[in-house]
């Protein structure tokens, strides 16, 4: 074993739990399966190659990739950020620097528009998506993934995320189906849509000091910062969402842990008809604030 590179020598076993170890050590919350994923990334192996090679000794070019590895996670860069990619609804999305990391929770708006969409609209309708703030596509591009006859566009005031969004659409083979425009909010879309979603900056300015730092670091600020109050994404796009959307279309918005009863005011003083109980994540925080545009 190298005194510079603890790694070099070992097998792949071994590497793997010195490599928890050394997490562990360093105060990270989820040593065993960080360590697994990025031995996995390291040695390109997926789980069950993970455990054919067990006994397999790396190489001295793994053993560098492990440590550098090791010393991202160490100094807190999320295990997503490291490997550049995250799944999100089943779905491998690749990330960049102008991307949040899609979290589990968001995936509680994907799960409200589906079950609405699905009750309102017959299998073989065109329904038409805008994803407001879109990020790495990872909203839009679950949708589309579930339903196979609708169409959606993406925006983003990052040409970045933009980027980022059209190569997983191109990778999951959902081009032509999924768009991308690069504006701030839905400035520069043209409806009629049928669902409109959003998961915008939601975090008070001077909250955002006080974030852990694998989000406070790492995650671009422009998609963090909601201004004062956390709101002012929420009144930007209320009103355009308004506009886009047909009679009886729908919008839904991903919020933070208290924002809910403020997000749904919002959306009652433009009109909208908005659900009285939002949709809860799966740590029971209410999540997806749903409204419906009235019918004329």
């Amino acid at each position: 074993m190298s005194v510079d590179n603890p790694f070099t020598g070992l097998t792949v076993d071994a590497a793997r739990r010195a490599l928890s170890a050394q997490l562990k050590a360093n105060g990270i919350e989820t040593p065993d399966l960080d360590a697994r994923l990025l031995i996995g990334a390291a040695l390109k192996l997926d789980h069950t190659a993970l455990a054919i090679q067990a006994l397999r000794v790396i190489t001295t070019d793994e053993a560098q990739t492990i440590a550098r590895f090791a010393q991202r996670r160490i100094a807190h860069e999320p295990v997503a950020r490291i490997l550049g990619r995250k799944e999100f609804w089943g779905l491998d999305l690749c990330l960049s620097q102008e991307t949040l990391v899609p979290r589990p929770d968001t995936e509680t708006v994907v799960e409200a528009a589906l079950e609405i969409l699905r009750s309102d609209f017959h299998a073989s309708k065109t329904i038409r998506i805008a994803d407001i703030g879109t990020g790495s596509g990872a909203i839009l591009l679950a949708l589309l993934s579930e339903l196979e006859s609708a169409t959606g566009v993406g925006t983003d005031i990052s040409a970045g995320a933009l980027a980022t969004a059209e190569s997983n659409a191109r990778r999951l083979g959902l081009i032509p189906r999924a768009a991308f425009v690069q504006c701030d909010y839905a400035a520069a879309l043209s409806g009629p849509f049928d669902l409109v979603v959003s998961n915008p900056p939601y975090i008070r300015s001077a909250d955002i000091a006080t974030l852990e730092s694998d989000v406070r670091e790492h995650d671009p600020r422009l998609a963090l910062d909601g201004g004062a109050d956390g709101l002012d994404a929420y009144r930007a796009i209320v009103p355009q969402a308004k506009a886009l959307l047909v009679p009886g279309g729908v919008l839904i918005f991903e919020v933070g842990h208290d924002q809910s009863d403020q997000v749904m005011q919002l959306m009652r003083a433009a009109g909208f008809s908005v659900s009285a109980m939002p949709k809860a994540d799966l740590s029971g925080i209410q999540r997806a604030v749903v409204g419906r545009k009235a019918a004329p």
